[in-house]
């Protein structure tokens, strides 16, 4: 008997490098969104944890986070069951899009129900954080949210985003690593308020709000990448509203009001690149997972 999950990926709306810490991390203000892009996690009994993947290029050992995940949680619980994990991969690595940290959030919350730990969502982002700062945005409900700290500090926005996404991977995978150490920015910083222009944005429609939506890892990754502004340059010329890189690169991604010319834009890159389209279905676009628990 199998149990099935989807693990759906994010785009950055805006990011924004605040600060250098101490301990090395970054301190970082963004607005998270959720895109359709997903992988599906299998999960069936086993006696040990057991870990395989539809793609050879990805490890299948300990250094993969849905392993880590199910060893973190299983360690610190003294569980004494496993589980065969099966990854049906479909979001590209390397991309900003956060599918390692997706995939690392379903583990979590499909072990705290099938092993019965019945953890809060409190407890499990504690446990996330040590697996990426990114992971803790996957254990929520998957609404728009703005993220401070290293990324661990979330608000669900309540809203909703109305319009179309086209997100297209360029074939190049960027390390998160190389584009941190590789930023040339004088800290602290002070961003700009990109949770009221989306809160504007959202509630007039006044597209002049879009420009607040900033990435400061595009100078650096376009730079080493050009194929990341080509395709911003496209996206704007096929109609998108916004086009912009999401994460550390390289997925770039256009905002459409129109439906028709997303189909049609996320038809002429798929030619080339992988491409999805994310509908604007309102009054919200539904990703919910069952093994979700409130604190």
């Amino acid at each position: 008997m199998s149990d099935i999950r989807k693990a759906f990926a994010k785009i950055n709306l805006a990011l924004y490098i605040t600060n250098k810490l101490p301990n090395g991390y970054h301190s970082i203000e963004t607005i998270f969104a959720p895109i359709a892009w997903h992988d599906t996690l299998i999960f069936s009994p086993a006696p040990t944890i057991q870990f395989t993947c539809s793609l050879s290029s990805l490890p299948t050992d300990s250094s993969n986070l849905c392993v880590r995940a199910a060893k973190l949680l299983q360690e610190t619980y003294s569980v004494q069951t496993g589980i065969h994990i099966h990854l049906e991969k479909s979001i590209p690595f390397g991309a900003g899009l956060g599918g390692g940290s997706s995939d690392a959030a379903a583990v979590l919350l499909y072990l705290n129900r099938y092993w019965q730990l019945n953890l809060p969502i409190a407890k499990l982002v504690e446990l996330a954080l040590k697996l990426g700062a990114d992971v803790p945005y996957f254990l929520s409900t998957n609404a728009l949210a703005f993220a401070e700290g290293i990324g661990e500090k979330l608000t669900d926005l309540h809203r909703t985003l109305p319009y179309s996404l086209v997100v297209i991977f360029p074939n190049e995978m960027v390390s998160t690593v190389w584009a941190y150490q590789n930023l040339r920015l004088s800290f602290p910083r002070q961003a700009p308020n990109c949770r009221e222009a989306l809160k504007n944005l959202i509630e007039t429609g006044d597209k002049k709000f879009l420009k607040v939506f900033e990435n400061d890892f595009e100078p650096l990754v376009e730079s080493a990448y050009p194929i990341v502004k080509s395709l911003k340059e496209t996206l704007l010329k096929q109609g998108a509203i916004q086009a912009m890189m999401s994460g550390s690169g390289s997925a770039v991604f256009g905002i459409f009001e129109d439906e028709a010319c997303a189909e049609a834009c996320r038809d002429f890159f798929s030619k080339q690149f992988p491409t999805f389209l994310t509908s604007y279905t309102p009054p919200h676009f539904e990703m919910t997972n069952p093994d979700f628990v409130s604190s």
